[in-house]
């Protein structure tokens, strides 16, 4: 795996990333830093990375088991260190998995297995950072009220 960083120039710090699949994405600081606030900052694209990791994987999983899901959203919430190097030492992750009956039983696998087994991401970041999750299933089945 490959990524090449290119900065935007003097007039702030934007830095461009090209990936190796051929992506193109940006990331910049806040003004406060010398930024220009243009696009996210390189933190919140590691928290993105981590939560993409894990919804990838308990979508995947659940897809293989052969579940009716139809969305799976995650919210994830972070605290920081006080000083340098200011790593994460705290995410939750707040999963809301849609669809069609679909087992509490498979969903809250699905989430453990990400969690304890395939996502390289949250595995990096649990060496610094407690991390902590919650699920929420929206059954699809049911009939509105």
């Amino acid at each position: 795996m490959e990524c090449i960083i290119d900065w935007g120039g003097p007039d702030g710090m934007l830095f461009t990333a090209r990936t190796g699949s051929g992506h193109v994405t940006a990331m910049d600081g806040a003004p406060d830093g010398g930024g220009n606030n243009l696009a996210p900052r390189p933190m919140e694209m590691m928290l993105a990375g981590a939560g993409g990791c894990a919804a990838y994987d308990v979508v995947l999983i659940l897809k293989r088991g052969r579940h009716k899901i139809s969305g799976c959203q995650v919210k994830l919430t972070s605290e920081r260190a006080a000083e340098d190097p200011k790593v994460f030492t705290k995410i939750h992750f707040a999963f809301t998995v849609t669809g069609s009956a679909l087992p509490q039983a498979a969903v809250e696998r699905a989430v453990q297995l990400s969690h304890d087994k395939y996502c390289s991401a949250t595995a990096m970041l649990s060496k610094t950072a407690e991390i902590t999750h919650s699920i929420v299933i929206v059954d699809t089945s049911a009939p509105a009220n």
